[in-house]
């Protein structure tokens, strides 16, 4: 069992898909590993460090021949795998909504694209959730950019020269970003509040020393769709949500925003003019620009700045922590193909569960029926 590891290609991709731990526990697994050369340079790790953890180190296309399994973290371009095993695996993201077409190149080349944003949200795979790890780290990054592009300190201070007040953050959006946000910006000293449509997560917010802002004049909606993500809502609610952000909106200092919706753009949270009615010199970091935003305005890797106030966000969050990032989407991948390794055959063997929900192609067929 032959697993490779290419160095990603995508602008402003600093992460990569396997680090020295892993490499040493597939090999203790019995597969041979092969990096490309530098694959691991932007993660602060050297070839040096994969080749003591007994990796081959070679070209791209010598370090793909002949491989079974590939490991990315954005899937690579079909043209880089040509010398590939027929049939071999490819698990990495794929973004399968945003870039059908990779998909369906990579089923009339015969691979088996492995999606590991499709990885079901249920207790056996969560070690395996590349998106819960990535989101982590995302969120505590949103707070520590938004704080440094905002002109004051974050805790209150009290000093000889008067007293310095604590700034208010609000988080929109409680999910594993959202929740790494509130738990970062408390820990620097501001006063946190947070909202979400999902009526759930209302004590997850006060377990962190939050103040929940929820819409409690609209009964009956629950905003929780499969795998706990949430949903899109009806215009009563969302009328309704306009409304308390608007009024809450205005008092705040820096707002962070998370919401996303599997396969579908970013939902508006805030407009131009919410945004009109807070006070200058406040920030807003949009962790959802790359998905077309929840900020009115924002840009990715831009800062904008409307009515005083600054919008920021990243297109590739977890890419500005890349050594952590790596560490972890690289032990998602192990776990996810240790589980289901079997010793007789010297190969990983999916279940049906968790095979059907992330395999995208298979037999030169887009097979996913999410994609169907």
């Amino acid at each position: 069992m032959r697993i490779a590891v290419l160095k990603e290609r995508a602008a402003g991709e600093t992460r990569v898909a396997a680090s020295p731990e892993t490499v040493k526990k597939f090999i203790a697994l019995g597969a041979s590993f092969a990096v490309e050369q530098g694959a691991g340079v932007a993660a602060s790790v050297s070839d040096e460090d994969y080749a003591a953890a007994g990796a081959e180190i070679l070209p791209a296309d010598k370090a793909v021949a002949g491989a079974d399994i590939v490991l990315g973290v954005q899937a690579p371009d079909v043209a880089l795998l040509k010398g590939a095993k027929p049939g071999a695996w490819v698990a990495a993201t794929f973004d399968p909504f945003g870039q059908r077409a990779r998909v369906d190149a990579y089923a009339a080349a015969g691979l088996e694209a492995l999606s590991m944003e499709f990885m079901p949200r249920i207790t056996r795979a969560q070690s395996m959730d590349v998106l819960s790890s990535q989101s982590n780290l995302a969120g505590y990054k949103a707070v520590l950019a938004a704080a440094n592009l905002y002109g004051r300190a974050l805790p209150m201070m009290m000093t000889a020269a008067g007293t310095v007040s604590a700034a208010k953050v609000f988080v929109m959006g409680v999910g594993v970003a959202g929740l790494q946000a509130i738990a970062t910006a408390r820990r620097l000293g501001a006063q946190v509040s947070a909202t979400d449509v999902r009526s759930a997560t209302k004590e997850q917010i006060q377990s962190l020393g939050a103040k929940p802002v929820f819409v409690e004049s609209v009964a009956g909606i629950e905003g929780e769709g499969a795998g706990g993500y949430a949903t899109e809502m009806s215009e009563e609610y969302q009328k309704a949500q306009a409304e308390l952000v608007s009024s809450h909106i205005a008092k705040q200092d820096l707002v962070i925003t998370t919401a996303l919706i599997p396969g579908r753009a970013a939902p508006r949270l805030i407009t131009d003019a919410q945004i009109a009615t807070m006070r200058p010199g406040s920030v807003i970091f949009d962790l959802a620009v790359a998905q077309g935003g929840n900020v009115e305005g924002s840009v990715p890797d831009q800062v904008v700045t409307r009515h005083g106030v600054h919008i920021m966000g990243y297109s590739n969050t977890p890419a500005h922590l890349p050594a952590d990032a790596s560490a972890l989407f690289s032990r998602n991948l192990f776990n996810f193909l240790s589980a289901f390794w079997d010793k007789e055959q010297g190969k990983p063997v999916l279940d049906e569960e968790i095979g059907n929900a992330v395999r995208l192609t298979q037999g030169g067929a887009v097979v996913s029926e999410r994609l169907k």
